[in-house]
């Protein structure tokens, strides 16, 4: 009698540090998940994005708890997970960081190691906070290709002497005269500063005399899909 209330005991014990286990690693996956949509700033914004961080997590711990301590099912579970074929391409590199991220906490909550998630965890968001607040992913240049089409053949060394005043390292990697019209391709670097340098630049250019179009583009820039 004794030997059954204990294991019923145990028993109970297990489903409640399991279910805590669970709903400990869906909490701070809620968290990270907020806290990638607070930091992100690219322009392949998923928010289906967010319910696989938060739904992540959890499963992973329920994975852990069943393999936890057997070889034979973790193997199995190797096995199982090599026949999967994920057929949505991961677009952004940090998007990858946070799908680990989810990944560690379900680890790390399916092995009961709570202490090391929630101190983990605080110092990952710390630092993230801080890259953004410091703007690190931001680069000091962009790169650009202008294409301008002018009807004077004088407007194109005024808008060579433009160019060259904003970006001295400016190549000119295409000429074309057809007619009474030209077009220059020029791939420049400016400072990014909000687009200030390449609003001035579009400015000047667009008060010359002769010039009929003007296009700046960003060619690293990945518009989504």
């Amino acid at each position: 009698m004794f030997d059954f209330l204990g294991g019923f005991s145990l028993a109970n014990q297990a489903i409640w540090v399991s279910f805590f286990s669970i709903v400990f690693s869906a909490v701070f996956a809620f968290g990270i998940s907020l806290l990638y949509r607070a930091t992100h700033t690219g322009m392949n914004y998923e928010p289906s994005f967010l319910s696989t961080l938060i739904l992540l997590a959890p499963i992973v711990t329920v994975v852990m708890l069943f393999i936890h301590g057997d070889l034979v099912l973790s193997l199995g579970l190797v096995g199982s997970l090599s026949i999967i074929r994920f057929r949505t391409p991961i677009k952004d590199t940090r998007d990858m960081i946070f799908l680990f991220w989810a990944i560690a906490i379900g680890l790390g909550s399916g092995t009961f190691n709570w202490i090391i998630v929630i101190v983990s965890s605080v110092t990952l968001a710390i630092i993230t906070l801080l890259l953004y607040f410091l703007r690190f992913e931001r680069p000091s240049h962009q790169e650009y290709i202008l294409v301008i089409i002018g009807e004077e053949n004088d407007s194109m060394e005024s808008a060579r002497q433009i160019v060259r005043k904003f970006c001295p390292n400016a190549q000119l990697r295409s000429h074309e005269i057809q007619d009474q019209t030209w077009e220059g391709v020029f791939e420049l670097r400016l400072k990014s500063l909000d687009g200030e340098a390449s609003s001035l630049l579009m400015q000047e250019l667009s008060a010359t005399a002769g010039i009929s179009k003007i296009s700046l583009l960003a060619p690293q820039i990945a518009l989504p899909a």
